[in-house]
């Protein structure tokens, strides 16, 4: 039988291993904790930076418009393709020439087609460069490439669901709009200034809950319920 050998170190024979400090990392580098922050990598802290609306894609009045378009464009090309083979142009297409060359441009119908092409335009302008999406309210940003929004009605449903926790409210009604919230509580006990104090401090807890950006103002009125009958 062959023994074992112990290559230098004697059987039941102890070794110190190596300490590492837990202020540093094996290779010598700081740990995570105290290692500075990257200013390119996203600390999680709530960007106070303004935060814009959402734009609406307007896929309806675009796809009005391409249709109406795209119509128009076709006929003018089949037209344009008849003449050149030799037939005669549509009747709509030569009475509109005529039309145009003979009409002075005061006629009532002349005037009454140009201020319909402009409200058309105007109207599409307006489309163009208003966000659209009002019942979108934008939510305050805390992740550089993350944008977060809340629906009107479920920031409404959030207010009259705290404002009905409050003792003495029977029935509440929450208006949301961007800049205001417009809140109706009916109190069928208690002082209706000590319901409205309770409702004040509730209601502007709820609003910072919310976490939008532009915070609406709490215009708040507490009555007492109709009688019935």
């Amino acid at each position: 039988m062959s023994e074992s050998q112990g290559f230098g170190t004697e059987e039941g024979s102890t070794r110190r291993l190596p300490v590492v400090d837990p202020a540093t990392e094996p290779d010598g580098a700081p740990s995570p904790a105290e290692r500075p922050p990257d200013p390119h990598e996203d600390p999680g802290t709530p960007d106070h930076g303004r935060a814009g609306r959402f734009w609406s894609t307007r896929r309806v009045p675009a796809g009005i418009v391409a249709l109406l378009l795209l119509l128009l464009a076709g006929i003018f090309l089949y037209d344009v393709a008849a003449v050149r083979a030799g037939r005669p142009a549509l009747g709509w297409r030569r009475e509109l020439a005529r039309q145009l060359a003979e009409r002075p441009l005061d006629d009532i119908w002349v005037l009454v087609g140009a201020s319909v092409a402009a409200a058309l335009g105007l109207w599409l302008l307006l489309l163009a460069l208003t966000p659209g999406l009002r019942r979108l309210l934008p939510m305050r940003r805390t992740h550089r490439d993350v944008r977060a929004g809340l629906h009107r009605d479920a920031a409404a449903a959030a207010l009259r669901d705290r404002a009905m926790e409050v003792p003495g409210v029977q029935a509440a009604r929450v208006r949301m709009r961007r800049r205001r919230a417009r809140v109706r509580a009916h109190s069928h006990f208690r002082e209706l200034d000590d319901v409205r104090t309770d409702l004040d401090g509730v209601l502007d807890d709820a609003v910072r809950g919310l976490g939008l950006a532009r915070p609406p103002a709490v215009s708040l009125r507490v009555a007492r319920p109709g009688r019935k009958g």
